[in-house]
Order: structure tokens, then C-alpha cells, then sequence
């Protein structure tokens, strides 16, 4: 009995010992962990390595990764798998002299298990509910497999089509791009973290990666200070005020200094600047690679370089770790700053509760439950839809018409599932992914046949199957073509030179519509193509992206109605290649074009000025108007705010949802505005017939821009407010004064 009680008490106070612990502020529990580290076991906390099997770089071979966890010369591993994986590694740094555990972190960018919409497709959707959700689900599911951290959300602002990794950002605008990153971040980070359905976010790649030189991807960046702080920050500075975890810092050169041993963006700015409390994780070895940047002259003088700039934790790499701790001896790295590194990583383990239970993620009971709950594969189907823009729907011959009896299905992309996930998925062995056959056919669930013609392959030269895809269309009633790019032709290091509609996709649909048959284009892609044959010449385009689990199922909805689409592209779409860079906000010249004479005017003599489809651009099987426009009033105070009121009706006769978007355009300024700049934009739901009376609010901070000396405030003047359905289709416009 003595014995029993004896014991008793032990793991009574052993308990208490470990509540009282978690009592201490974490800032405290950091600092009494610091005090006992030695400087290797500091360094391995800034040290990460890949799994070798799942590894989304280039791997610098290392047979030591297990011995270095036990050793506590590490403090975190990517691509590591599942909840049985997570906890076996885990179990290794558990045999570590201080039991720090490890960060599991992995490129969880549009879903886990389920696989949502590539993001720049939910960027169509313009719902960032929609939006935040789908960050919900995939950290639900990447925490439930041992996960404590994704590698996104990546929200870099491009311009340029040509760059692969368009397809995983919101496109070309700062301010729906920061919107978008807030809601990611949100939606990754849920209530909080230490949720079990919390991952840490990582805001990517800071800074300027998306305005890559002629879209290559690595390539040098070379921008001005103000397209820095107008373009490409914002939407940086909303993940930081939205919490992000974390950063990570970019490839790229910024002006001549690579971006991770750049001391502007991460000390100046984001943790002098931003009072930024998270950590700067290094992308895959790019610290090692300032070697090649030539900026270092070798591994150690790159390790210093990255630290001294405030990258705290290095990426497959090895720098850090065969580095740091010569260069502190040597008096060329103080150890405060290493110390700042280590809190940093540190207080995210802390607040993770990961030393109070390091296996907390890798729980095989809750991995299985949750991962490909039915509930995620329904608001995968909603996001999906929400993503597909109609672009063309000449004679409304969209919703199809039930009553068709054969309905032809053709194209290389018709019958693909596989890639329907896109760049950045996570791949399962059994997964599978609706097609677009698969979707119809459950749609029509044998009320009308199903014909079907590959055509061609994706990147095909030959054209031997265009007749047997033309008799296929001769003996239906309507031609639905599936085309665009394969899965992996858009995402890191798949730039393109050329964005048109690859191989001969497009003769395939034009030799199909010389048939005569209606024909209906759907465009899969992770990028704007280029496919002026089918803009002219289709009778109806959806751009359906790269759409995930659900996509076949979605298409099918929005074929037949189910879903009014209700998508509007968030980058604009080239018409020629020539014309790239292209975006809505550019500035006017001295010589703008105004009208059709282009003699000594800013303009192209072979093609227009103007995109195929511009920003915010999408269509609806309704029609939508908007009228009585008011402001409270045409004088606004800079401390006073200004009401817009405005009504839009639905004039069609299906349900609908509209996009209205306020752009602002600032007529004359110390500084060259754009022609137009959008400043906030509503999705609203109508009945046909049914109008609603919306508001819009205009303060300081809509108004404000750098001036000449980089000041962010207002100058009085003039102003235009200008809103419609698309950057290019402006229905209500008028004029307001600001004064000070």
C-alpha cells in the first residue's frame, strides 16, 4: 500500500510538474529552453531535411537524417507521409538530449486527401468563404495525418502567363491577391494553433517571384521600389496581419541580391518594418544556391549572408549546419541572432503543443476518420463550380438542352481524370478524380448516349484521329470539347514560352465545327491559353482550370444548370504572346490610345491593346443591370468616409450571382495613378427579376498610395468611381472630390 501511494503521488506530481510548466508564459518556457541548448543544438533547430520518397527538390544526399535527429542536430522534415510515418520519426528526436520535437511540414497547396481546384481557379470564384473553407478542409486533413505545416499559401502577384507558378497564386490584382491571402491563411491557421485541425500557413515566396524576367521561373526579378511596395508586398503584409506562422522567402534575385540573403525584405521589412513574430523558412537549398547566384563565394559565406538577413531555418541546404557554428567562433555571426532564430521556430513548437504531446498529429484512429469525409468531397463539387468561368455563350446555347438525345464528347482531356489535379496535388495511390465523361454520364444517368472521340493527344502532331472524332460530332446534337494543357504543364519549373492551346487541339475543334454542329469548349488548363481560332469561332467556352476531385461532376452541373457560373478571372487573358506582361491596373502614357487611330500613339501596329478577356471578366446564364447610382456625398473629408449605393437587378430569367466590382481611378496626383484600380467588389445571389439595393464604402486607406518620397497617405483632388462586372465593362461611373 506505502508503495502504491508512493508511486501515486510521483505521477501526481509528475503531472502537476507538466501543467505547471504549460502555465509559464511561452516566451518564459522558450527562454528556459534556450538556456540549457548548446550552440550544435541550436543550429539543429534552423536545419530541415526531405524525405527521400517523397522529396520535391533536388536532394543533397545525407545517410545521417536519423542520427542527426537524435543527435538534436534538426529541427524539421518535409514530405514526410501520414499520422504511422510522422509518429515513428518523431520517436527519433524523442531520443534526443533536450526531446525537442521535430516539424512536419509538406506542399499541402488546394487540398490533402481531397483535392480542391488549383488555386488560381478559386481565385475565379471570388468567394472568399469559398475560399477559406478549402484551407479548412486541407489542414483538417494534414493535421489528421501528422502534419504541423503547409508550404502556402503562395501569394505572389503575376503579370505574366508565361511563369508556371501562376497556377498557384490569385493572379494579377494586390487587392483581391491580399483578400485572398487572408482568407488561406485563415483558413489553414483555423481558431488557432494547437487545434488538432490546425496546420501552420507559410506565406510564399517573399519577395517578387511572380514578376520573374520574361516568366522563367527562378529568373532575376527587376522592379522598381514602387511596384515592390504597390504590386507585389500587399498581399505579404495581409498574411501577416491575417497571423501566417510562417514565410518563406524566394528564388529569385531582387535587384541584384538574392532574396534569401536579402536584409531589406526579411529584417527591414517583415520583422523590422511588419514587427513580424514568426519565422522565414528558406526555400528547397536556395540558400546554398546564392553560390551559384554568385553572391557567395561558397556554402559557408551563404550561410552567413542568409542569417545575417533574417532567413531563420534552412531548406535541404545544408548550410546552416555545416556552417554556423564556425562562422559564430569566428566572431562573423553573433550568436544573438542565431538565438532569434531558434525562439522564433521554437514558440511555433510551443504553441502547437507539441512539447506537451509530440505524436499529438499522428493519431491513425483521426487520420482515418477524417480524410475523404464525404462532407469534403461536397464543398470540393462547390468550389469547384464556383471556379468555372463562362467566357462565351453565343444564342444562350448554354444550359444544354435536355431534351438532346446523343451528346458527343470529344478531346484529349474528355475521359482524363488524372489530370484533373493539377500541379501541387498531393498523389494517392487509389485516388481518383472525376472526368468529365464520368461526370456527364452520371448526370445523364442514360436519358441520353454518351458518344465519345479522343481527336488527338495533348501535345500531338498527328491529326489520324480527327475522323473518327468528326463522324463522332456528325451524329450528335450538340459537341461538348474537352482541351488544354496536361496536369504538369503549368507549376514550378514549367514555364512556357508558347501559352497557346498545345499540339493541334485547336484543328481538332476546328475541323469538329465545320461539321456545323454546335460546339461547346471547355479549357483545362493552370494558366490563361492563348486560343484565338476557339474565341471566334466556338459557340460556347467554360474555362474550367484544373478543378480537383469533383471536377467532372461540376463541369456536368454547370453544362445542364445545375450551377449558374458565376466565376470572373482574377488574370487577364493575352490575346497574342506578344503583348505579355498584360493587366488591367496599367498606367496612361503621354500618347494613350483613345480611339481607333493608332499613328504615334502607345500601341501595337499587328494587334490590338486590348486582351481577349480582362480582368474580372466572366459570364452568366442570366443578365444582370445596374442604376441609380448615389454618393452621400461628392465632397469627402480625408477622415470621413463616403457611401456608394447603387441597385443591380436580374434581368435574366435564371437565378444568379454577380460579381459588382468598384474600381477607382485618382485623375491626377504627384504620381502617375493607374487607369483604374479595383478598391472592393461584392458577390451578390438574385432571383430573376429580384433587385437589391447594395453599398460600398470609400475611406483614407482605399485612397492612399505612395507619393513621390514613398509616403503612404492621400492627396485632395479629383476622382473617379467607376463599377460594372468586369475591368472592361464599366455601367456606372461618376466623380467625387477629396479635400483635406
Amino acid at each position: 500500500m506505502v508503495l502504491k501511494s508512493s508511486l501515486t503521488i510521483t505521477f501526481s506530481l509528475v503531472a502537476f510538474l507538466g501543467f505547471a510548466q504549460k502555465l509559464k508564459p511561452v516566451d518564459q518556457r522558450v527562454d528556459e529552453l534556450l538556456a540549457k541548448m548548446t550552440l550544435v543544438e541550436k543550429i539543429g533547430q534552423l536545419n530541415q531535411y526531405t524525405s527521400d520518397r517523397l522529396a520535391t527538390g533536388p536532394i543533397a544526399p545525407n545517410s545521417n537524417k536519423f542520427n542527426d535527429i537524435k543527435q538534436g542536430r534538426l529541427g524539421s522534415m518535409l514530405n514526410v507521409e501520414g499520422a504511422k510515418e510522422t509518429r515513428m520519426v518523431q520517436e527519433y528526436a524523442m531520443q534526443s538530449r533536450l526531446k525537442i520535437p521535430l516539424l512536419f511540414g509538406r506542399d499541402v497547396i488546394h487540398g490533402y486527401r481531397v483535392t480542391f481546384p488549383v488555386p488560381l481557379a478559386e481565385a475565379s470564384s471570388w468567394d472568399l468563404n469559398a475560399i477559406e473553407l478549402s484551407a479548412r478542409i486541407a489542414a483538417t486533413e494534414a493535421a489528421a495525418a501528422g502534419l504541423h505545416w503547409t508550404f502556402a499559401p503562395m501569394v505572389d502577384i503575376s503579370r505574366d502567363p508565361r511563369w508556371g507558378r501562376v497556377v498557384e497564386g490569385a493572379g494579377e490584382d494586390p487587392y483581391l491577391g491580399s483578400l485572398i491571402a487572408k482568407a488561406r491563411v485563415k483558413g489553414f491557421q483555423g481558431k488557432q494553433l494547437g487545434d488538432l485541425d490546425a496546420v501552420m500557413a507559410c506565406a510564399k515566396h517573399f519577395a517578387a517571384y511572380g514578376a520573374a524576367i520574361a516568366g522563367r521561373d527562378y529568373n532575376s526579378v527587376d522592379i522598381s521600389e514602387r511596384a515592390l511596395w504597390e504590386i507585389y508586398l500587399p498581399p505579404f503584409k495581409a498574411a501577416v496581419d491575417a497571423g501566417a506562422a510562417t514565410f518563406m522567402n524566394s528564388f529569385n534575385d531582387l535587384n541584384g541580391i538574392p532574396a534569401t540573403g536579402n536584409k531589406y525584405l526579411q529584417r527591414d521589412i517583415l520583422k523590422g518594418k511588419w514587427q513580424y513574430s514568426g519565422f522565414v523558412v528558406s526555400d528547397w537549398a536556395s540558400i546554398a544556391e546564392m553560390v551559384a547566384h554568385g553572391y557567395a563565394k561558397d556554402k559557408s559565406q551563404a550561410a552567413e549572408r542568409a542569417i545575417l538577413a533574417g532567413s531563420d531555418m534552412d531548406m535541404e541546404g545544408n548550410a546552416y549546419i555545416s556552417s554556423l557554428s564556425n562562422l559564430v567562433k569566428l566572431g562573423k555571426v553573433p550568436e544573438s541572432l542565431i538565438d532569434d532564430a531558434v525562439r522564433r521556430i521554437l514558440r511555433k513548437k510551443f504553441e502547437l503543443g507539441l512539447f506537451e504531446d509530440p505524436f499529438r498529429f499522428s493519431d491513425e484512429k483521426r487520420e482515418k476518420k477524417v480524410l475523404g469525409a464525404q462532407e469534403h468531397h461536397k464543398a470540393a463539387l462547390e468550389a469547384a463550380e464556383k471556379s468555372i468561368v463562362l467566357l462565351k455563350n453565343e444564342n444562350q446555347l448554354l444550359p444544354l438542352d435536355r431534351t438532346m438525345k446523343k451528346i458527343a464528347v470529344i478531346g484529349p482531356l474528355a475521359k482524363s481524370g488524372y489530370d484533373m489535379r493539377g500541379a501541387w496535388s498531393v498523389y494517392w495511390k487509389d485516388d481518383h478524380l472525376v472526368s468529365l465523361y464520368e461526370g456527364l454520364q452520371a448526370k445523364l444517368n442514360g436519358k441520353a448516349q454518351l458518344l465519345y472521340a479522343k481527336g488527338c493527344g495533348i501535345e500531338d502532331t498527328s491529326t489520324a484521329g480527327f475522323t473518327e472524332a468528326v463522324e463522332t460530332a456528325r451524329k450528335a446534337d450538340v459537341v461538348i470539347m474537352a482541351v488544354g494543357e496536361k496536369w504538369d504543364m503549368s507549376g514550378e519549373a514549367k514555364s512556357r514560352s508558347d501559352i497557346r492551346i498545345p499540339g493541334v487541339q485547336e484543328e481538332l475543334i476546328e475541323a469538329v465545327k465545320a461539321t456545323g454542329k454546335k460546339v461547346v469548349v471547355l479549357v483545362m488548363a493552370g494558366r490563361p491559353l492563348i486560343f484565338n481560332y476557339t474565341a471566334a469561332n466556338a459557340d460556347a467556352i467554360l474555362y474550367t482550370w484544373f478543378l480537383g476531385s469533383e471536377a467532372g461532376n461540376a463541369m456536368a452541373n454547370v453544362l445542364y444548370g445545375d450551377y449558374n457560373p458565376s466565376g470572373k478571372l482574377p488574370i487577364t487573358f493575352p490575346r497574342a504572346q506578344g503583348q505579355i506582361p498584360i493587366y488591367y491596373n496599367y498606367r496612361n502614357t503621354g500618347r494613350p490610345l483613345t480611339g481607333k487611330d493608332m499613328s504615334y500613339k502607345s500601341a501595337y501596329i499587328d494587334v490590338s491593346n486590348k486582351p481577349a478577356y480582362a480582368f474580372g471578366y466572366g459570364l452568366s446564364y442570366t443578365s444582370f443591370s445596374m442604376s441609380n447610382l448615389q454618393l452621400s456625398k461628392k465632397d469627402l473629408k480625408t477622415d470621413g468616409t463616403l457611401k456608394v449605393t447603387f441597385t443591380i437587378t436580374n434581368t435574366g430569367k435564371y437565378s444568379g450571382e454577380e460579381v459588382v466590382q468598384l474600381y477607382l481611378h485618382d485623375l491626377v496626383a504627384s504620381v502617375a495613378r493607374p487607369v483604374k484600380e479595383l478598391k472592393d467588389f461584392q458577390k451578390v445571389k438574385l432571383a430573376p427579376n429580384e433587385s437589391k439595393t447594395l453599398t460600398f464604402e470609400i475611406d483614407k486607406e482605399k485612397l492612399s498610395f505612395y507619393n513621390e518620397a514613398m509616403h503612404w497617405g492621400t492627396e485632395p483632388g479629383e476622382f473617379k468611381l467607376m463599377i460594372g462586372n468586369s475591368s472592361d465593362n464599366i455601367l456606372l461611373e461618376t466623380n467625387f472630390v477629396l479635400n483635406n
